[in-house]
């Protein structure tokens, strides 16, 4: 049985991706506050909705997807009926698999998992590390849980904070440059609807390729600039303004925002 602590966005598209992966609706538990929210789910998906304490009992597999904000309550609920036997999965961001196993009664398995809005369409990419009583067998069963909706990665929790600010919050960097380069199109005289479909195309095929080709992102960029050409002009205003400066600076932020949000 597994359990889903938190029935938000995440929450909602791990059930979503669990089933059409062939688990059981009978096989899967969820938690949500609200009555409107329980009872959604339960006509949508056909699972089981009850409290979080409930929940965590009849699970050998808990997934946290909470706020972290919300974390220390939710954990305070389930601590009494989760033990050595069970498995924590936490997808709540800056929180570290120490902080969470100290609130829970004995020596239970913790993974960390930090993923991305793509799970709502089985792209996500989701990085996983081992709390200190998890081994290999728990982190072979993170991941069976994980891949129906997207890749897999294995890290150091040390480089969860830097995962969250570079993968978790990566897809708003990607819209944020699409929505920039829309505008530029409509400034050069294109209606929204046709720079938009350009650059969704650009960018979907730009992603494929990296994906695909195995080449690095400076090789496939140089296949695109000509010498004397529209792209390499385009490239020294981008580094005129500093835009690889600010990406750096602005992923930095997250990361100590990460922090931040799992020092409470």
């Amino acid at each position: 049985m597994i359990a889903i602590l938190g029935a938000g966005q995440m929450g909602e598209a791990l059930i979503s991706g669990l089933l059409r992966a062939g688990v059981a609706p009978a096989q899967i538990v969820a938690a949500a506050r609200r009555p409107d929210r329980a009872e959604q789910l339960r006509q949508t998906y056909g699972i089981t909705v009850t409290s979080a304490a409930g929940a965590a009992a009849d699970a050998q597999t808990l997934v946290i997807a909470v706020k972290p904000q919300d974390m220390g309550v939710l954990l305070d609920e389930i601590s009494p009926v989760t033990g050595p036997g069970k498995l924590v999965i936490s997808v709540a961001a800056g929180i570290t698999t120490a902080s969470i196993g100290r609130k829970l009664t004995g020596a239970v398995p913790v993974v960390r998992v930090m993923s991305n809005t793509p799970v709502l369409v089985d792209e996500a990419m989701s990085v996983i590390s081992a709390g200190q009583h998890a081994g290999e067998e728990h982190l072979r069963r993170a991941e069976e849980l994980l891949r129906p909706v997207g890749k897999v990665l294995r890290i150091p929790e040390s480089q969860q904070d830097a995962a969250t600010a570079l993968s978790g919050s990566g897809p708003a960097y990607v819209y944020f440059l699409v929505e920039a380069m829309v505008d530029a199109g409509i400034l050069l005289g294109m209606p929204r609807a046709s720079a938009l479909e350009m650059v969704r195309q650009a960018v979907f095929g730009a992603a494929t390729m990296l994906r695909d080709s195995g080449e690095h992102p400076v090789l496939l960029r140089e296949a695109v600039t000509s010498p004397g050409g529209t792209t390499i002009s385009a490239i020294r205003e981008l580094e005129r303004h500093g835009v690889r400066a600010a990406v750096l600076a602005a992923i930095e932020a997250a990361r100590d925002r990460g922090r931040e949000l799992g020092a409470g």
